[in-house]
């Protein structure tokens, strides 16, 4: 059947699923990375038909921008003035017929029947009509096209790689303090290539020569690579001993567990430890080395995420549900070790979650900025005199990362930076390279293969009576 003689043709379950993800991020501001499992698994897609509703979704969200100004190109009026539907089904296309090796005519006729499902009967010559525009020209010369239109440098450089021009100017800046400014280019590349799963193995529980068929990682001395396939096909994963954990995540972790010998009843605490992946990580640390962990997360069905990550240890620590702003009047100087992995912007993570460069705002970061102040106020009175925290954020925007530690070491005059550089030195298995550094550690996709996450870990003047 042929859509150019009015007749549909089906619309694979794939391309059905990923309209509905990309639709629902537009429309309920809906998380695709927790969405997407979710149908794939209802739908019972084979791992095809999984991968290609994985492409299909991550890679129109991550390249949106750009195919946005493909489609103005090719319908001659801005997005803005195309129904939100026509234009998700336009997008889905524009990237199989760009950037896939989808059949012209396939992504075409199927974009057709989709639109015919979703909108009004004349949005279905609207969008043939667009597409047959699209394919009539080559990505190279697309690319020529859209980077041709009258632009500034940055918002040129946001078109190209799909980034709002606010996260290019910030990423410009955060690099410059590394004296590394001329990365942004490879930097903005490298959000818009799917990651590596990467994979935790817990200590105490299991190791990398255990995952069968993951390849041991560059950085974390815990961490394997799987090259695609679903990871539950490893044992250990499957039994919960080992996760899918970002490389960054595990270092972050590490760096606090491994600052320095730990000494036997310790008490450590990871401030917000919703979903749970580091509080796994951090909790099987301090049981193979006597201390004791609480994890402590405000939002209450995080928390139960929080509780089912810990299931796997055999004495699970204790998680609390509450404001981490509030253990520094109530715990004042009570833990050893703290972890705030504050919220933030997730700027840090756009590869693995597209949809929040398109997402955020501005004008959000100040109140998170605020925010993350405020915990790590909480935390410094929490910590005992001796005692180690360690400040961390999966965005490298200086305002959640290094202006928040500077302002709060010029207020507590008791605390300090320790060099992290130098400490994951001791735990990485390779040298990681390293910009400009103020003490602190900014890792990121395009240099180390992990999330842009930042790490700072600070001293507490001062030895505690308890050790």
């Amino acid at each position: 059947m042929n859509s150019r003689r009015g007749k549909a043709v089906p619309v694979q379950p794939a391309r059905r699923i990923a309209f509905e993800v990309i639709s629902a991020v537009r429309e309920s501001d809906a998380y695709a990375n927790l969405l997407l499992p979710v149908k794939i698994e209802r739908a019972k897609l084979d791992t095809a038909d999984a991968a290609l509703a994985t492409e299909l979704s991550y890679g129109t969200l991550r390249r949106q921008g750009y195919y946005d100004a493909v489609i103005e190109l090719a319908a001659g009026r801005g997005v803005d003035r195309i129904d939100a539907p026509v234009l998700d089904v336009l997008r889905l296309a524009v990237h199989q017929l760009l950037s896939m090796r989808t059949a012209p005519h396939a992504a075409v006729d199927e974009a057709v029947s989709q639109a015919r499902e979703v909108a009004s009967q004349s949005a279905t010559g609207f969008v043939n009509g667009v597409l047959r525009t699209v394919t009539r020209t080559s990505p190279a010369e697309w690319e020529e096209r859209v980077l041709a239109v009258p632009r500034s440098a940055d918002d040129r450089r946001a078109v190209e790689f799909s980034h709002p021009v606010w996260v290019v100017r910030a990423f410009r800046q955060a690099l410059a303090a590394e004296d590394r400014a001329d990365e942004l280019d490879e930097l903005l590349a490298s959000d818009n290539v799917a990651p590596r799963v990467s994979l935790v193995a817990l200590p105490g529980l299991s190791t990398v020569s255990q995952l069968d068929g993951a390849t041991p990682s560059a950085f974390s001395p815990l961490a394997a690579v799987v090259e695609g396939g679903d990871p539950n096909r490893i044992e250990q994963v499957r039994l919960g001993r080992a996760r899918v954990q970002d490389e960054g995540s595990q270092l972050a972790a590490l760096a606090l567990s491994r600052s320095s010998a730990v000494v036997e009843g310790e008490q450590w605490l990871d401030m917000c430890a919703g979903p749970g992946g580091k509080a796994a990580l951090l909790a099987a640390e301090a049981a193979r080395m006597g201390a004791r962990l609480v994890a402590n997360e405000v939002v209450p069905t995080r928390a139960g995420l929080v509780r089912k990550a810990l299931e796997v240890l055999a004495d699970p620590p204790q998680v609390t549900v509450r404001d981490g702003r509030t253990f520094g009047s109530s715990h004042p100087e009570h833990f050893d070790r703290i972890l705030i992995d504050a919220p933030c912007t997730g700027l840090g993570a756009l590869r693995r979650r597209p949809e929040a460069r398109w997402r955020k705002q501005p004008r959000d970061v100040p109140e998170l900025s605020g925010l993350q102040a405020e915990l790590l106020e909480s935390g410094i009175r929490a910590l005992k005199p001796g005692g180690t925290l360690a400040y961390v954020t999966c965005s490298p925007h200086l305002a959640e990362t290094r202006l928040v530690v500077d302002s709060a070491l010029k207020q507590h005059p008791e605390m300090s930076r320790l060099d992290t550089p130098a400490v994951l030195a001791g735990v990485t298995a390779s040298p990681l390279e390293l910009g400009e550094s103020d003490g602190s550690v900014q890792l990121w996709p395009h240099r180390h293969g992990t999330d842009a996450m930042f790490i700072c870990l600070l001293r507490k003047a001062g030895v505690s009576v308890d050790r």
